[in-house]
């Protein structure tokens, strides 16, 4: 990949500014930064959906590119297909088969040598695209990917319409990974797997034999499978490409920012001296003015040169209080159940109970598709049950964190969003600005956020709601990871209930959870860490 003189300004805020790069083919590169350095931004361009100012991005040889974004909408069409046809359609292999054919009978028909040779030719021609395609294997190799992302035999008889929003992002990975693009793009692609699948993930993309870019929060999975690391820096505008991964960009890349800090104080002080000598020699005799003269010169010099430090980069300052207390039971659930396809024998939700203590933290657990996020939208009311009821205790006042953000509305500015909590300007504003959102910012609409930037925005409308109940499903997804640390001490202090999904081990550690359910069966157990480390495997990660 060759970056030459690449600009970009979204209204008044400069994304990149004047970047020249070159990035050598079957390179996995980790794009890392802060929320809104424009990472996401970056791949969009790659992509060809947005237009730099200036410059442009030139790959070699027009390579094919699989993309997964970080939030999966029309990238599964609703399409009356079943996940298994979804996916063997990511390889021709069956189209090309039929050309084959096709050709084989114009050959067995045509009597002219010269168009004879011609459509062997073209027969040798589609071979070779079988071949890259790995038409004998190709069984063999989308049966390893379907076992190794754990999709069951029946999700892959389902229609792509049934799936739920965790499952989408699994089969989007797993058609990515089996069409065998050149150039593989990845934005937070580990947000929704679980430790067994990432490590299956993991082994896959270090053997991949093709280009890949992968952004990620994910400091182990990067450190796992990057051979560079290229830094945008949201400060300056700039990239910066590093050599290793991720442990050795941080280590290089303190070392380079304490160099330059020294370097800039080394030469702060130079000029403070020569401006001293300069003043002091001005209004004196001949020689001194010459000797001032000289200094001048040099300061003149030095300031032309002078190395400009980039500010450091800012931190949210977030808060999370409740208005008043709930009861001693804000949450009851008896005997719930819901199913999606009322025909089928199948329930998503099984005759599940539980009830919640006030000021607990209470961890919801469970593969893929068993149905975390569709309990929260039950307990929310955004899906009815089939039975069972779902009692608030007095005073409960709830908050509520979507996975996708669903909450916000695109078409609104970040203001906007703010409308329905009946608070001054200037309240939103102020917490808007411990949420890193500053000045114009409050007026760009939700839809060209990135990501990260819209989970801060759902953050800081939960934390103007002063609720005593936080439902929160997967808060740390699409963070970098000193936010997500500002998250989990700041959730950990928070003094309300909390009902959380999360496939975070360190954020669920550090939050203080004192009793899980295990979905599908519902059943109920004290936090022991020995428990969540069975469940997500991490043993077996580690290693």
């Amino acid at each position: 990949m060759q970056i030459k003189n690449l600009s970009l300004t979204f209204g008044t805020q400069e994304i990149f500014q004047n970047i020249d790069l070159t990035i050598n083919e079957k390179e996995k590169v980790g794009i890392v930064g802060v929320n809104g350095a424009g990472k996401t931004t970056f791949f969009k361009v790659l992509l060809g959906h947005i237009s730099p100012d200036s410059g442009s991005i030139k790959f070699s040889n027009n390579p094919r590119i699989g993309y997964l974004p970080q939030v999966i909408h029309d990238e599964i069409p609703s399409m009356h297909i079943t996940v298994l046809e979804f996916l063997e359609s990511g390889r021709p292999i069956e189209e090309l088969n039929a050309q084959l054919q096709d050709v084989y009978k114009e050959i067995a028909q045509e009597t002219i040598p010269e168009n004879q040779n011609r459509l062997f030719k073209t027969v040798d021609k589609i071979q070779k695209k079988l071949e890259y395609w790995g038409y004998e294997s190709a069984n063999t190799e989308l049966q390893k990917i379907i076992n190794g992302l754990q999709i069951t035999d029946e999700i892959l008889l389902k229609n792509l319409d049934e799936l739920s929003g965790g499952q989408k992002s699994k089969i989007a990975f797993a058609r990515l990974l089996y069409s065998k693009p050149e150039v593989v793009l990845l934005d937070e692609p580990t947000n929704h797997l679980d430790p067994e699948t990432k490590n299956f993930v993991t082994q896959f993309l270090k053997g991949y034999k093709n280009s890949i870019y992968v952004i990620s929060h994910d400091i182990d999975f990067l450190n796992e499978i990057t051979t560079k690391i290229l830094f945008l820096d949201k400060r300056t505008k700039k990239m910066e490409l590093y050599d290793g991964n991720y442990n050795k960009f941080i280590k290089l890349h303190e070392e380079y920012e304490n160099a330059i800090l020294k370097k800039a104080e080394s030469q702060e002080k130079e000029i403070k001296k020569l401006k001293e000598i300069v003043n002091q020699y001005k209004m004196v005799s001949s020689k001194r003015k010459r000797m001032a003269q000289d200094r001048e010169k040099k300061l003149e010099k030095l300031l032309e040169n002078k190395i400009d430090v980039a500010p450091k980069t800012k931190s949210a300052n977030i808060k999370m209080e409740m208005a008043r207390e709930s009861s001693n039971y804000p949450l009851i659930v008896r005997n719930l159940s819901f199913q999606y396809d009322k025909k089928s024998i199948n329930k998503v939700i099984d005759n599940v109970s539980f009830e919640v203590h006030k000021g607990e933290k209470f961890l919801i657990v469970g593969e893929n598709g068993v149905g975390k996020s569709t309990l929260l939208k039950l307990i929310i009311g955004q899906l009815q049950p089939d039975d069972g009821i779902i009692e608030f205790g007095h005073k409960t006042d709830i908050g509520y964190y979507a996975q996708e953000h669903e909450i916000l509305k695109n078409e609104k500015t970040i203001l906007e969003n703010f409308s329905d909590l009946n608070l001054s300007q200037r309240q939103v504003r102020s917490t808007l600005g411990r949420f890193l959102f500053y000045g114009d910012d409050v007026f760009k609409k939700v839809s060209i956020l990135s990501p990260g930037e819209r989970s801060r925005v759902a953050l800081a409308k939960l934390s103007l709601q002063g609720a005593n109940l936080l439902i929160l499903d997967e808060p740390t997804n699409h963070l970098d990871p000193d936010t997500q640390r500002i998250i989990a001490e700041t959730f950990k202090t928070f003094e309300g209930t909390m009902l959380v999904v999360s496939h975070n081990p360190e954020f669920i550690e550090h939050l203080g959870v004192e009793r899980l359910i295990l979905l599908p069966e519902g059943k109920i157990v004290w936090y022991d860490k020995k428990i969540i480390e069975h469940f997500y495997n991490l043993n077996h990660n580690k290693n």
